[in-house]
């Protein structure tokens, strides 16, 4: 496939948006307004209400919820308000990024930009977003009948969707940027060690995902100890509990974090000793320090029992790490290439 400029410069804006809309679903989830709008209307829900009538329609279906019925009995239509605009933004940005994806893709595909054969990958992005908002709605769906949460499991496929999108767009976007490589290469140790990284990076993401949905950062505020003891009892047992259990899933979002700040560093000795150029070697460096970054932000996230901006800021972080990793994979894998 040819390099094009346009078609990159889309694509790693598309990045951005994408990014940005994980980030402020992070947002609608800790102010606790994911539930405020009750039904998905994908056209018509485009249009807020205006009226009081409306508003008052509106407010009506959300206390029929049992997050309304179970947790906030006493919310005022004012506070309503603004819950509600928090979730209308955030479905809004959802339509904008997929407008911002429909319509360039299928200029350059009229184009010919993108040639008809090529345009597998960009088709797969699609059914993604289409994918990631379906999900969307099933997971609202899950916390509108008998519980005032939304099920972990859901929240985490959709958060999921919408990262392999983030980085199906970023790792096309980077083709477009360094070359596409169809030449077969053997991995080297830094491709491993990069792919690993990844890997590790992507256990501890899904892992969030479960703490985000079952609130709990929640169970315990101080660190490294939880309930009195660095490893409280029966985190394990059963088995099922590090699937449904919310204080063995934030255990085991403390701790395997580290097994990242491990494998990082391993990362640059490679990268060192095998003295890869400078701007990689430093690139390294930055990642070293990202991830020292994320774990602090999660530290403080405990802390300060789950304060919305540092457990905010502990996810846009997660979004950047999770990048520089798709980002450092492409590069020894280039790099693979060219010396074989």
């Amino acid at each position: 496939m040819t390099q094009n400029k346009t078609v990159m410069n889309w694509l790693f804006i598309f990045c951005f948006i994408v990014a940005f809309l994980v980030s402020f679903g992070g947002f609608t989830r800790l102010t606790r307004s994911g539930l405020s709008i009750t039904e998905w209307n994908p056209i018509s829900g485009s249009v807020p209400p205006m009226a009081y009538h409306d508003w008052q329609a509106e407010f009506e279906k959300y206390q029929q919820t049992p997050e309304y019925k179970l947790i906030n009995t006493d919310m005022t239509l004012e506070e309503y308000q603004y819950i509600f605009w928090i979730e209308w933004t955030h479905r809004t940005i959802a339509r904008l990024a997929g407008l911002f994806y429909a319509i360039p893709v299928f200029y350059f595909l009229f184009k010919k930009i993108i040639p008809l054969k090529k345009f597998g990958v960009y088709f797969v992005m699609g059914i993604l977003f289409i994918s990631q908002a379906f999900a969307g709605w099933i997971m609202v769906a899950s916390g509108l009948v008998d519980r005032p949460s939304v099920s972990h499991f859901n929240l985490t496929i959709h958060l999921s969707l919408a990262l392999a999108l983030f980085s199906l767009a970023l790792w096309t976007a980077l083709n477009h940027k360094y070359g596409f490589q169809t030449k077969k290469a053997k991995w080297s140790l830094a491709s491993k060690l990069s792919l690993l990284s990844f890997v590790l990076i992507i256990i501890q993401i899904i892992y969030g995902g479960f703490t985000a949905g079952l609130k709990a950062g929640h169970v315990s505020d101080t660190w490294p100890l939880m309930f009195g003891k660095l490893i409280p009892p029966n985190l394990f047992t059963p088995l099922i509990n590090i699937l449904e259990s919310p204080q063995t899933i934030v255990f085991i979002h403390r701790w395997f974090a580290f097994t990242i700040l491990i494998a990082v560093p391993i990362l640059y000795y490679v990268v060192k000793k095998k003295n890869y150029s400078a701007d990689i070697q430093n690139g390294v460096k930055w990642l070293i320090g990202v991830v020292i970054l994320q774990i602090v932000l999660g530290i403080l996230t405990i802390l300060s029992f789950v304060n919305i901006w540092i457990a905010l800021l502990h996810q846009i972080n997660a979004v950047i790490l999770l990048g520089l990793a798709i980002y450092f994979i492409h590069r020894f894998r280039a790099l693979d290439r060219n010396n074989n």
